[in-house]
């Protein structure tokens, strides 16, 4: 073996130690760069001229907007006024309603009362709600209505935006009296993804039969206070006239002031309103989720039942028209996890969604956990559509601040495999001891050590002589990747461990890359 070489493998082996390591030795992922905030403030100018213009063709009279960044509100702005009457500015402390940017509230409810034993996610809706027998089964073969179903809009209710809007402060008897007439289904239950703002009343009505306290009271206690949503409501009258936002359309070019909708049975579907200082904490909330590590869970809600809300139930669509901020083709897929919308774009990136939308408001927000930063606006203009300039907020801290991710520090074990792995290839002998020692069972019978010391030494030949050994990079806790570097070209290593307790190669693919 060339010296310089072995040098490079006994300065990893110092590193990473040789004794044995296991598949437990786990470290989370970690941000590294230290710049992020900076990187990002370089373009608040640029941000606040997206939502200045967005209030302007959308004629909304005020817009507050936030940027989180590791738990903390970052910027926050607003233009315009929270009533236009008595022109009071809006300002993050200003009081928006949030329409359906409520339902994620509304899982964690029912999540929460699930962790503590209080339900299952497979139980019957009619097992907590009597009344919804009523509710007959479109097809024969259809399996019952769960609670499952109704948190990832799986039902088999119609859409019913806008007419669900409107229910919103209907009382608890109306909604008894709605229940027992029966309900139009427009598909059986788990076969479909649709829109059902009457699903998540339900979620609500279950959480007050369950907790035996109604639901609004439960939400507040559990889930708001914890949080520190001090200034969060569910009625608008509660709110300092000050501070609350009205809500208006545009209507034969001219503001017209939506009457207010009062909290009733529906409030689960849409029903909160809440400041940009708070909400901030429920998108913290949600990021400190991930990554999965150690630290003490000390939230109303613990991390591994905040991430399971992030993971799609059901599909919901491809965005074939995303673009890059070059223009280049940029496809979302998405669906929807439990109250959020849940999306992976072409280039691997994973973030959580939610809009709303009420006559006189829009809204939404969006997070992306394994850059740690969400995006919010809050307008008080009916169905305001404030996705798309969030869209491209976060598109431009993604691609021109170039957030990183998390950095996944190298796991012991797959660092004592990479050095090993480099010692077996070096002089392409394929030494019996050492493949003994680190080889998985499968890996000969599914090649041979023949053709692998074939294939090893053309690759060799190619590269010329191999000066060190590049660094590992991780895929996760047991896949990885790095490269022998030599005089005409490196030659790259891929390889996989097994789930055996102490993990052994299972897998090796070598990729000669020249100058």
């Amino acid at each position: 073996m060339q010296s310089s070489l072995r040098c490079s493998l006994v300065l990893l082996g110092l590193l990473v130690g040789l004794s044995p390591a296991t598949a437990q030795d786990y470290a989370p992922p970690r941000f590294t760069d230290a710049d992020r905030a900076k990187k990002i403030s370089t373009l608040l100018p640029e941000i606040t001229q997206l939502y200045t213009n967005y209030a302007a063709e959308k004629h909304a009279p005020g817009l507050v907007w936030g940027l989180v960044l590791d738990g903390q509100l970052l910027h926050t702005a607003s233009v315009g006024f929270a009533n236009l009457e008595k022109k009071i500015p809006a300002t993050p402390r200003s009081v928006f309603r949030i329409a359906s940017m409520t339902k994620s509230f509304t899982a964690l409810a029912i999540l929460q009362l699930r962790d503590a034993g209080q339900l299952s996610l497979e139980d019957p809706v009619e097992k907590h709600l009597p009344e919804f027998r009523a509710v007959k089964p479109l097809t024969a073969d259809a399996p019952k209505i769960t609670l499952r179903h109704l948190l990832g809009m799986a039902g088999g209710f119609p859409e019913d935006n806008p007419w669900g809007d409107r229910q919103l402060g209907i009382t608890d008897a109306q909604f008894a009296e709605f229940l027992a007439r029966g309900s139009a289904l427009s598909n059986p239950p788990g076969v479909a993804f649709e829109y059902s703002n009457l699903g998540f009343a339900l979620l609500g009505r279950v959480v007050s039969r369950v907790s035996g306290v109604p639901y609004q009271r439960y939400l507040t206690r559990e889930i708001l206070l914890p949080l520190g949503m001090k200034d969060t409501r569910w009625e608008f009258s509660e709110v300092p006239p000050d501070r609350l936002a009205l809500g208006y359309r545009w209507e034969n070019n001219a503001w017209k002031l939506e009457p207010l909708e009062r909290d009733g049975a529906y409030g689960a579907m849409g029903g909160l309103l809440t400041t940009a200082e708070d909400f901030t904490r429920y998108i913290a909330f949600h990021l400190s989720a991930w990554p999965p590590r150690d630290d003490a869970d000390t939230g109303p809600v613990r991390r591994s039942t905040v991430r399971e809300m992030h993971t799609p139930t059901q599909p919901t669509g491809v965005n074939t028209t995303a673009k890059t901020l070059a223009g280049e083709p940029n496809p979302i897929a998405n669906g929807y996890g439990f109250g959020l919308s849940v999306s992976l774009d072409s280039k691997g990136v994973v973030f959580a969604r939610h809009s709303g939308g009420l006559p006189g408001f829009g809204s939404e927000y969006r997070f992306f956990p394994d850059y740690g930063f969400g995006v919010f606006s809050f307008a008080n203009i009916t169905y305001a559509g404030t996705g798309a300039t969030n869209a491209k907020v976060a598109t431009l801290l993604l691609e021109k601040a170039q957030l990183p991710q998390r950095t996944l520090p190298v796991s012991p074990i797959l660092a004592q495999r990479t050095q090993q792995l480099a010692t077996l290839l070096a002089d392409a002998t394929w030494d019996e001891r050492l493949g003994a020692e680190i080889l998985a069972e499968n890996f000969f019978p599914d090649r041979s050590r023949a053709d692998w010391i074939t294939q090893t030494r053309s690759a060799l030949t190619k590269s010329g002589k191999i000066s060190s050994v590049s660094p590992l990079k991780p895929l996760n806790q047991l896949r990885g990747t790095f490269a022998l570097l030599g005089e005409k070209g490196r030659i790259d290593v891929f390889f996989t461990l097994t789930p055996e307790a102490s993990p052994k190669v299972q897998e090796l693919r070598l990729t000669f890359v020249g100058p």
